[in-house]
């Protein structure tokens, strides 16, 4: 930059100038907020393992290559994530244009006057800058002129129009420039600036990639879990594509899990990279182990199960394609910001290059002109949002926070209650038969209990069908299952029911008051037979402890300020229990699942809702809240209604989400400022407005470097946002 303040040396500033031209630029293809989003199938599982290799990145230029430049802002392909334009650029096909232009620059550097000196001056070295020149704009600038091709395609034009003007416009000049010099005419030209631009700019496409591609370096790591071959128990080894289901597999020790299924001996299984959970998991006969886990310490036989898109790790990558598919209010907003940029430079530009060379002289006024093309930059605006979108995205599926409606998570600070349910949330939801109370001695209520609750998958049945064992042989028929009160059938022909305490009282029925009272004192929950006549045959009572971190997780709810709710369709007695323990001031008890949806409504009118539930039957709340928290999903992670799936069953997790979620919209908005105001200072500067009273102007070379700068800098803001496990 210079500080003349007259224009009559306006060319020994030029030569001055030369000497500010070693700076580096990191200039940006066309990240514009259009482009940024074609990321959907950025984890594609079968294409993951292409995703450490940069050789294996399409083509920028080519226009086939396309994905979908109509939404240039959904991030649908990792591919895409470079794309600019609606192209994606090779690095290696950009090292070798900028190698070109470096070795051209240089005697360019040497017979282009700088300072008012030339190195090596000799007939005909106008002529050879002028080949030189044209060498580097056709060739290293092709990246833009193709960039610039497919927003005026898309009709779109951003950031590669502007900088193809910007060096065009200086090209045709020192053409001009040029042939006039060989007919007396002596000129400015701009040879050593236009390949100095080009050079900068080249290399800051390379710099910002290596940037954007390190936003998904998570799910790279994910995609790297799954080996590429499989030992088949016959002792063939064979690609993963020809596994079936139904295989049996060997895995060696310290050897990765290709596949789901289920294991036939036991091993401690390594499962961190893709639930977050950081202690390994001893496996039994029959448990599940999932693809891309390390065995860790012997060789042990497994059943494939699951493959192709139904496994773990391609449930993981279609719930990330979904996410980052979404556009929000922030995005829109800078969509429509970074659209109107392009033409708010273009026209300060022309009406530089107008002003200056009526006020100064054309050479000067092409300077700025060019500066202005330059400068600006949707670039910034356009990489505000997607880069920490991106980055949020993967680093939380490492760590088993599944996002599946992302921008749901932008109204995070609106929350001030978090409802959840009592069962698997806040207890472990493992509940223990404590003890059996048999009103007669006709009928063994266990095993008909055990025998009616066969099918079902609520941990209160499971449990009494785990008591019961070994099971009678018993007829079982016209089971029905009763929302909110528990389940019906016949058991050898007789009619039962299996109700809760609540139903005991609704229906006045008798019972032993005192007997019960004993029970629920003690926090159990109570399951009770009826008869077709309505008798009290007994009740089973069982126990649920709160998990180890609950109360630490709704402390850290207390500390955010937002009040915690529990729900459960339990008696009032032991949720009264729970509540007390874990410091829980509200709550509701005896519920039916479609009243929790309700509840969620009744606290929405106050204020944001977050919902933690089981994601089957808690679907109503968790699409009612304002963000809906599935935990404790496992492998089922395709949940519909959920906002944010949690593969495990840690409340501490929850918090996690919660605190990341708030720190990427604190990301964003600092973006987004950043980007907005650099554009509205640099571009009225860039266009000369304080040269008439401090003399400061901004040449190509440094308009390209703070450009390339105002990129790099969005970039490290979002690539700053951590997932900090508590």
């Amino acid at each position: 930059m210079s500080n003349k303040t007259h224009l009559s040396n306006y060319e020994e500033m030029m030569s001055e100038h030369h000497h500010n031209h070693e700076m580096v630029d990191m200039k940006h293809e066309n990240h514009e907020m259009h482009n940024m989003h074609n990321m959907d199938n950025m984890h594609d599982m079968d294409n993951m393992h292409n995703m450490h290799n940069m050789d294996n990145m399409h083509d920028m230029h080519d226009m086939d290559n396309m994905h979908d430049m109509d939404n240039m802002h959904d991030m649908d392909n990792m591919h895409d994530m470079m794309n600019h334009g609606g192209h994606m650029m090779h690095m290696g096909d950009m090292s070798k244009k900028l190698k070109v232009a470096i070795i051209l620059m240089i005697p360019l550097l040497l017979i282009s006057p700088i300072a008012g000196f030339t190195i090596l001056k000799f007939p005909g070295s106008e002529i050879l800058q002028l080949i030189l020149g044209t060498i580097i704009f056709f060739y290293s600038g092709t990246p833009f002129f193709r960039g610039a091709k497919g927003e005026l395609k898309s009709r779109k034009p951003a950031m590669m129009m502007l900088i193809t003007m910007g060096i065009s416009v200086a090209y045709a000049y020192s053409v001009y420039a040029t042939i006039m010099s060989l007919y007396g005419h002596m000129g400015m030209n701009f040879w050593f600036e236009l390949a100095t631009l080009i050079v900068i700019m080249l290399i800051g496409h390379l710099i910002e990639m290596k940037a954007i591609m390190g936003a998904g370096d998570a799910l790279k790591d994910l995609a790297s879990l799954v080996p590429k071959k499989a030992h088949l128990k016959s002792g063939k080894d064979v690609e993963l594509s020809e596994l079936k289901v139904g295989d049996l597999l060997l895995v060696k020790e310290n050897e990765k899990i290709p596949a789901d299924g289920l294991i036939l001996s036991e091993a401690l299984v390594d499962e961190s990279m893709i639930t977050g959970e950081s202690r390994a998991v001893n496996k039994k006969p029959n448990d599940l182990v999932y693809g891309g886990s390390l065995n860790q310490n012997q060789p042990f036989e497994m059943k494939v199960t699951t493959l192709g898109k139904d496994s773990f790790l391609n449930q993981v990558a279609e719930l990330v394609k979904k996410a980052q598919a979404q556009k929000s209010n922030l995005e829109n907003m800078a969509d429509r910001v970074a659209g109107y940029l392009f033409y708010a430079a273009l026209i300060v530009g022309i009406f530089s290059l107008i002003f200056w060379t009526i006020s100064s002289n054309f050479s000067f006024a092409l300077l700025l002109a060019v500066s202005v093309f330059v400068i600006a930059c949707p670039h910034a605006l356009g990489l505000a949002v997607p880069l920490v979108v991106s980055r949020l995205t993967s680093i939380s599926a490492k760590n088993g926070l599944l996002i599946q409606n992302r921008t749901s998570l932008e109204k995070i600070n609106t929350i001030k209650y978090a409802l959840m349910d009592k069962t698997g949330t806040l207890t472990d939801g493992k509940f223990i038969v404590r003890d059996v109370i048999d009103f007669t001695d006709e009928t063994d209520i266990l095993q008909i209990m055990a025998a009616l609750e066969g099918s079902s998958t609520h941990p209160i049945a499971q449990s009494i069908v785990s008591a019961a064992k070994p099971l009678k042989n018993l007829k079982v028929e016209a089971v029905e299952n009763i929302p909110g009160v528990g389940i019906k059938g016949q058991v050898n022909q007789n009619f039962y029911q299996i109700v809760n305490y609540k139903y005991l009282r609704e229906n006045q029925l008798s019972y032993d008051e005192q007997k019960i009272a004993q029970y629920l004192d003690l926090g159990l929950t109570l399951s009770f037979l009826i008869n077709e006549q309505q008798d009290v045959l007994g009740f089973i009572a069982l126990g649920d402890s709160p998990k180890a971190d609950a109360k630490a997780f709704i402390n850290g709810l207390l500390a955010q300020g937002i009040t915690p709710v529990m729900l459960t369709g339990d008696n009032k007695e032991t949720a009264q229990k729970i509540a007390s323990a874990l410091n829980i001031t509200e709550f509701r008890a005896e519920l039916k699942p479609e009243d929790k949806a309700e509840i969620v409504k009744e606290y929405q009118k106050k204020a944001g809702v977050l919902f933690i539930g089981d994601g089957v039957n808690d679907s109503p709340a968790l699409a009612t809240a304002t963000i809906g928290f599935a935990i404790g999903a496992g492998t089922s992670v395709a949940i519909s209604t959920a906002d944010v799936v949690l593969v495990n069953s840690n409340p501490s997790d929850v918090l996690d989400m919660i605190n990341i979620s708030k720190r990427m919209l604190r990301k964003m908005k600092q973006n987004l400022w950043f980007g907005a105001g650099y554009n509205i200072i640099a571009i009225p500067v860039a266009a000369g407005i304080l040269y008439p009273f401090t003399g400061f102007y901004i040449d190509p070379l440094i308009a390209a470097v703070l450009m390339s700068i105002s990129t790099v800098i969005v970039s490290i803001n979002a690539m700053g946002l951590r997932y900090d496990k508590k």
